[in-house]
């Protein structure tokens, strides 16, 4: 049977939702805590979609979405959430979601979206990650060594994490780690990044942050 991962604390909606994506014949994992989705839903567990939604109590599910994507996980992700404004969707969709559902929602409708991200899942073989973040703690570790972030430090970071040896723009960085809209200088972006160096420094990370002039970042 196909699994899809649900993190959802609301214990009706979670209900409705398994309940809901059994009738399609579909096994849910299910996580209540960001803490506990990262743990569960990793590169290698075979989910083939994921629920995920944003009010959780240990966090933001699009910081989730982040260190799950940072992490290696390519599943397609669809936000379950009552923030429906267009901002809040597009967050969403910058912090690597694939599609997004307002709550109360019709049960046919979560239906047909989470079956027609689970017929397009990618199942490529999962990339080892020496970096884990934690979106509940604002942190990431080594080995046994371990820095907290701050929220906007730990959305860049997971933004560079997802895409590993690929120059990340400018621009995409600003999306993924500022609301939409901000306006953030270049010295801003800078004093970030040089800040990152030196946290990846710290934690003896193999992967080293480098410049690409005018461009972006590269992690790797």
């Amino acid at each position: 049977m196909v699994s899809v991962g649900l993190c959802e604390d609301d214990p009706q909606v979670r209900r409705v939702v398994v309940e809901a994506l059994a009738a399609v014949d579909l096994d849910v994992v299910v996580a209540h805590r960001a803490a506990e989705a990262v743990r569960e839903f990793t590169p290698d567990s075979g989910l083939r979609a994921i629920v995920l939604d944003i009010g959780l109590p240990d966090g933001d599910g699009r910081d989730l979405c982040q260190a799950l994507r940072a992490s290696g996980v390519t599943a397609p992700v669809l936000f379950l959430t009552a923030r429906g404004g267009v901002h809040e969707v597009v967050a969403g969709f910058s912090a690597g979601g694939d599609d997004y559902l307002v709550k109360p929602f019709a049960v046919a409708e979560l239906q047909a979206r989470v079956t027609a991200l689970v017929r397009r899942a990618p199942t490529p073989a999962p990339e080892p990650r020496s970096l884990h973040l934690d979106p509940e703690r604002y942190s990431v570790r080594h080995a046994d060594a371990e820095e907290r972030l701050t929220p906007t430090e730990f959305r860049l970071l997971a933004t560079l994490l997802a895409r590993p040896g690929e120059v990340v723009r400018r621009r995409e960085l600003i999306a993924g780690a500022w609301p939409v809209g901000a306006v953030v200088q270049a010295n801003t972006l800078d004093s970030y990044m040089r800040r990152l160096r030196r946290l990846l420094e710290q934690v003896g990370a193999e992967q080293r942050l480098h410049t690409a002039r005018g461009v972006g970042f590269r992690l790797g």
